[in-house]
């Protein structure tokens, strides 16, 4: 055939029936993640040892071989080797952005085996996120709950979320502990478990009190009884609870401070409870606002504690960070008073080590401070928005990078099975930082999907059309430089799209029904009334006018009285003078 064009004609053709299946490119989706910025020079001052007892750290660095042992030559000479170092040991190297929250956030858990992420804020609500359920378009919560409101009473007041985790040892259940009194186990999908009882506040010992008479700031699980779990709080206790019983506690520990004035009455600030996952012993620790560092056996008994610091760090600074490594011999605390203190439980006396780190409790008292899951290193973040990777044995930073520059980082969390490091800032901003080689699940499992693509019933709003590709402008970057789509953005402006008022998902391809009527919420005009709603023009008369109107025909024609017209009676009155007028009648006087 003359003429006949096979190029152009092969290219409008299709080469295949059906439905067609199009590749996602993984590696080039996975690029789109990678941080910009890994390794960067500290923006605060080095941290400079003040305290160190070189026994013990010799001994601490034995036992973690996988720690990289720096000198002062090491942090001169920094090349491009020793940056593909840190993104090969740390999980750094990219990082998923969710902007579900419109607050610091201030508290995350992660279920343990990672498919769950819950994320507590300054907004009052819990964010609950399924990475299987995610794609890299549909970056967002699947459900928002107010876990300090009362079913009884639909106005009650909001507060601040202060700790939240997942159950170790049974993922079905979540301690949430909100800026009351009264903390609360969770179902994992939302719903309340159970709620512990409020102490009586006029009772002057807290041992006969049947729960906080307080606010609560902190909480952490037995890591032995899945039953078990411990709150700390402003009425200078402990309280040990068991899950099946909300009306009153297991076990009150009262901290009776012995700085002067306080009359024996001190905030508890932070509580931890180690895990002898390693071999180690079950301790529990708890920090207090008089600078006080006390440790209890975790088996019991709690009437005496088995170690106690009275001026760990400065009184009247918050210690918002306390945590217990895995063999449970060393606890690090980050205190108010602009230090981390590094603790040997077998010598509980003085600091192992003691660095300077700028504090961010006096605005965010839950900022926390965590060991890695094998305990080889100790993560912090910064008021400059970075994270810190320290050493456990010197406290030295290994690695400094920027997660939200300019940003204060409040919480971080690394997740043992996942490897992947979590972060919660006070822009609302929750980074996911992963490495696609070591990281398993989680953020690498949304990244490695194929973009959802809009259905023709969708709501155009939740979902982006990606069948032509990614566009440059759905890609946002974020103040660190790192490119997320604007989803999540969305997500941040809508957080109850998709749900209905009990906090169920409604279906996205169900269409909106406007409300019309003027019963409902919205509000109809007054055109809309006075054409569809009868009689609607009477609420604009006056009633005695209206009536008055028909005055003439009920008398001429009667209808109810019909019948009594010819021979109804005619009242007949008596007449009186102008001169006489009524009045009362006079009593009669008794004799």
């Amino acid at each position: 055939m003359d003429g006949f064009d096979e190029d152009a004609f092969k290219k409008f053709f299709p080469s295949g029936f059906g439905k067609q299946q199009k590749s996602v490119d993984v590696e080039s989706q996975i690029n789109r993640s990678k941080r910009a910025e890994i390794v960067a020079s500290n923006p605060l001052s080095d941290p400079q040892s003040v305290e160190s007892s070189t026994p013990i750290e010799s001994a601490a660095s034995e036992k973690r071989p996988q720690e990289r042992r720096q000198s002062d030559d090491d942090d001169d000479s920094d090349d491009d080797d020793s940056d593909d170092d840190d993104e090969d040991e740390f999980p750094v190297s990219h990082e998923l952005v969710l902007k579900t929250h419109e607050r610091a956030v201030t508290t995350m858990t992660v279920d343990p085996s990672g498919a769950r992420l819950i994320t507590g804020s300054t907004d009052c609500t819990l964010k609950f996120h399924d990475f299987a359920s995610m794609t890299p378009s549909t970056i967002r919560a699947f459900k928002s709950v107010d876990p300090s409101a009362k079913k009884q009473s639909a106005a009650q007041d909001t507060h601040a979320v202060n700790y939240v985790g997942f159950n170790p040892l049974s993922p079905s259940h979540v301690l949430v502990v909100s800026a009351t009194a009264q903390p609360r186990i969770l179902s994992r999908d939302g719903e309340t478990v159970t709620e512990f009882a409020k102490g009586d506040m006029y009772l002057r010992d807290s041992h006969n009190t049947k729960g906080h008479t307080s606010e609560v700031f902190s909480g952490a699980w037995c890591p032995t009884d899945e039953n078990i779990c411990a709150t700390a709080g402003s009425d200078s206790t402990v309280r040990i609870w068991d899950i099946n019983v909300g009306r009153s506690q297991k076990e009150v520990i009262v901290h009776k401070s012995r700085a002067a004035g306080s009359a024996g009455r001190t905030k508890v600030t932070a509580v931890a409870w180690g895990s002898p996952k390693q071999g180690g012993s079950n301790i529990l620790v708890a920090a207090a606002l008089d600078g006080s560092l006390v440790m209890w056996g975790g088996n019991g008994p709690f009437t005496r504690p088995s170690g106690e610091v009275r001026e760990a760090h400065t009184r009247d600074t918050w210690t918002s960070g306390v945590d217990v490594s895995a063999d449970g011999h060393l606890v690090v605390s980050r205190g108010g008073d602009d230090t981390i203190k590094l603790w040997d439980t077998r010598k509980f006396k003085s600091p192992v080590t003691t660095v300077t780190h700028p504090s961010t409790s006096f605005r965010y008292p839950t900022s926390n401070i965590q060991f890695s899951p094998n305990s080889a290193n100790i993560i912090v973040g910064s008021e400059t928005g970075h994270l810190h990777i320290l050493n456990p044995g010197t406290l030295k930073p290994e690695l400094v990078t920027p997660v939200t520059p300019g940003s204060p980082l409040i919480t971080v969390m690394w997740h043992e099975k996942l490897n992947q490091i979590l972060t919660g800032s006070a822009n609302a901003e929750t980074h996911v930082l992963y490495n696609p080689t070591i990281s398993a699940k989680g953020a690498a499992l949304v990244m490695s999907k194929a973009p959802k693509r809009r259905h023709v019933d969708d709501n155009p709003s939740l979902t982006t059309d990606l069948s032509s590709g990614l566009a440059g402008d759905s890609v946002v970057v974020s103040s660190s430089g790192v490119p997320h789509y604007s989803s999540a953005t969305f997500a941040a402006r809508h957080p109850t799209v998709g749900l209905t008022a009990s906090g169920r998902s409604r279906d996205p391809r169900r269409p909106h029904l406007p409300q019309v009527t003027p019963f409902a919420k919205s509000q109809p005009d007054e055109k809309h009334i006075r054409d569809n709603i009868p009689l609607s023009s009477m609420r604009d008369e006056d009633p005695r006018e209206a009536l008055l109107k028909y005055a003439e025909k009920a008398q001429k024609d009667p209808i109810f009285t019909h019948v009594y017209k010819e021979t109804q009676p005619h009242a007949i009155y008596a007449e009186l003078s102008d001169e006489e007028e009524p009045g009362p009648e006079k009593k009669k006087t008794r004799r």
